[in-house]
């Protein structure tokens, strides 16, 4: 695709809307060479039979160490070398690296265990809602869907209560650089929210080790000690990671998942007269909305055939989550919100090795937060016009800075 004809596709104004330029590439291109907005090249895949093949196959390689040569990597993102050891968490390592790293938190986030926090993810949502609800007007981002993945993912590292408004600051900084192929400047600009981060974590880390708690930071220390598991660099990154994935994904899915229910007005009447619908409801609108928009950088680890095109060995390689659940050859009426959509193969999870730790987390957070939104807040509407409201900016991530609705009246 000519660089002239792609649109910013990190910008805030595409994240409002970024289906209708999927939908082109599916049709004429899809398999797109494009440039990113900060200069680096890359390929996007769009349509879904190639999205998630692009997911699962290991020539596809996170590990741009392990496959990119020393020109290549020297085109890369640059990074101060004091961050360094942030990239070297379980998203950008490839087995045998990520096999271990990913065994030691996966029965953390087990159904079972995430099943047991329902009535705690029950008795936060009502005492925020009834907050909130008690103003009449309120920001459904920072008054409700930013607090609850906050709180519980919070709950499970073991975060003490008074320092938990600082994280999701730093990671929102973090992630409007880190996901967006920022230039050496746009990093400079980042360090003292990436050090104020890892010092953040390294006194966690230290606090766990003096006094170790019934939590995952305690065990992740653990790990750490008994000298099998994990390195001092893979426990910063992990807990890293933990902190900023464990929250941003589901922020996006409950208010996006409410702007779509808000602008879908059947729907929504739909599953406030049928609660037991939340769970094809929640699948329906990961689909729809796409909270993940893209997967996560990969790195051809050698020439790979797609669609009829070559990408090439080193290519920053780009799976389109938001559009692979858009496309028609898989889903029919795609563009239509339907909440009984059965069968639903959406790809917001991603697939293979990599598929979301924290399915079932973000799945039971979302199931709750919109069903007592929809139960507890009578005569729910947005209070301004659907062409203000404010998207954030990245690659990676789609979702609102704020949505302002209104009750009662």
């Amino acid at each position: 695709m000519k660089a002239e004809l792609t649109p910013n596709i990190a910008s805030a104004e595409f994240k409002a809307d970024p289906f209708p330029f999927y939908a082109r590439l599916r049709a004429e291109e899809p398999v797109s060479r494009v440039r990113l907005p900060e200069g680096q090249e890359a390929w996007l895949i769009t349509r879904y039979d190639d999205v998630a093949m692009a997911l699962k196959d290991e020539r596809f390689a996170k590990d741009q160490l392990r496959v990119l040569s020393k020109e290549q990597l020297a085109k890369q993102r640059w990074v101060p070398k004091m961050f360094q050891p942030l990239a070297r968490n379980m998203l950008d390592v490839d087995p045998p690296d990520h096999t271990r790293l990913r065994a030691l938190v996966q029965q953390a986030f087990a159904p079972r265990r995430v099943e047991a926090m329902r009535p705690r993810m029950e008795a936060l949502a009502t005492e925020l809602l009834d907050a909130a609800i008690a103003r009449r007007r309120f920001d459904l981002v920072a008054d409700y869907a930013l607090p609850i993945p906050t709180t519980i993912i919070s709950d499970m590292l073991g975060v003490p209560e008074g320092e938990r408004h600082k994280f999701h600051g730093w990671s929102k900084k973090v992630l409007a650089v880190t996901s967006s192929a920022p230039s050496a400047w746009k990093m400079m600009t980042t360090i003292p929210v990436l050090w104020n981060f890892m010092r953040y974590i390294r006194r966690l880390i230290k606090l766990r080790r003096d006094d170790p708690r019934d939590d995952l930071v305690s065990a992740l220390v653990a790990a750490h000690a008994a000298e099998q598991k994990l390195s001092d660099d893979e426990l910063l990154s992990m807990i890293f990671l933990l902190i900023i994935a464990g929250h941003e994904t589901t922020v996006n899915l409950i208010a996006s998942g409410t702007l779509a229910l808000l602008q879908h007005p059947d729907q929504l009447e739909k599953l406030r007269a049928n609660p037991d619908l939340i769970k094809p409801a929640i699948e329906e609108l990961l689909r729809y909305t796409s909270p993940v928009e893209t997967g996560t950088e990969r790195f051809a680890s050698e020439p790979v055939e797609v669609a009829g095109v070559t990408i090439p060995q080193g290519a920053l390689v780009m799976a389109v989550i938001a559009s692979a659940n858009r496309d028609e050859r898989q889903f029919s009426n795609a563009d239509t919100l339907d909440i009984t959509r059965e069968p639903n193969r959406h790809l917001a999870f991603g697939l293979g090795i990599h598929f979301c730790l924290g399915a079932s987390l973000a799945r039971l957070e979302g199931q709750i937060a919109i069903n007592t939104l929809l139960t507890r807040a009578k005569n729910l509407r947005l209070a301004v016009p659907p062409e203000a409201i404010r998207w954030r900016q990245g690659l990676v991530l789609r979702g609102m800075e704020s949505l302002p609705v209104e009750v009662g009246g």
